[in-house]
């Protein structure tokens, strides 16, 4: 069930799953898909993941290890809900300021919701704008985060110089991704889950198969650890390397602004 996957060359500019649209096209479908999944994106991640999701943002927010002083700015890109806001506001004593950005309005909405119950809002910035143009200046930020998100971002290494530039010197890049599964067998168990099991279950539960399709066949079309590790390269970041999770399942990404 393998869609050829793009490289570090890129191609993920004009694929929306294993569809090829025009260019200029797939973030308007996007957008739609994750308008429509906003309010269930925590049972998405379940479903996509069997639950695993939150272990593995807890281990990179774990791997980030913000400091516990005031002062650390950190950005989360494609974090409307706040998963990473969250944890990394907890990891820090409440100490680090984020900024959630996110493209869609629907997301952050539920953030936003979010962060009141929890009643940590004063510890987050929520910004509507696009991870390929941030609105903000060089050298501004001490950590760049973005999970589960960068897949869906049509000019991905548009967006990769994007976090060097926003980053100051000695800054940290972190992505959590879904990835090539490393395991022997795993890896057909994974894509019987994918492909059979959680469009059906996601027109069960969300009354929405086609949404999960989509993000299923994304997954397949993600550049590989190494391909997609030489994109982070070529960006500007030093010292980039990898932790597979989950036999590959989801790997996360690191790299500095040195």
């Amino acid at each position: 069930m393998s869609e050829q996957r793009t490289t570090a060359a890129g191609g993920m500019e004009t694929a929306f799953g294993f569809r090829q649209v025009r260019e200029g096209e797939k973030q308007h479908l996007v957008n739609d898909v994750f308008h429509r999944v906003a309010d269930r994106y925590d049972l998405m991640n379940d479903l996509m993941s069997a639950g695993l999701h939150r272990a593995w943002k807890s281990a990179m927010v774990d791997w980030l290890s913000p400091p516990k002083r005031p002062g650390y700015k950190a950005l989360d890109v494609a974090g409307g809900t706040g998963d990473i806001a969250f944890r990394i506001v907890e990891a820090s004593n409440r100490n680090a300021h984020v900024t959630v950005l996110d493209i869609n309005g629907s997301m952050l909405s539920v953030g936003r919701d979010r962060a009141v119950k929890r009643g940590i809002d004063q510890h987050l910035t929520f910004v509507e704008a696009n991870a390929e143009e941030l609105p903000f200046p060089d050298n501004t930020f001490d950590a760049y985060t973005i999970a589960f998100g960068i897949r869906n971002v049509p000019r991905i290494q548009v967006a990769l110089n994007e976090a060097f530039r926003v980053l100051k010197p000695g800054g940290r890049f972190l992505c959590l991704e879904f990835s090539e599964v490393t395991v022997p067998m795993l890896d057909r168990f994974y894509d019987a889950w994918s492909f059979h099991a959680i469009p059906r279950i996601g027109k069960m539960v969300a009354g929405d198969a086609e949404s999960y399709q989509y993000l299923v066949e994304s997954i397949r079309k993600f550049p590989n650890q190494e391909n997609f590790a030489e994109m982070i390269r070529k960006a500007g970041f030093s010292r980039v390397t990898w932790r597979d999770y989950t036999g590959g399942i989801a790997a996360a990404h690191s790299g500095w602004k040195i």
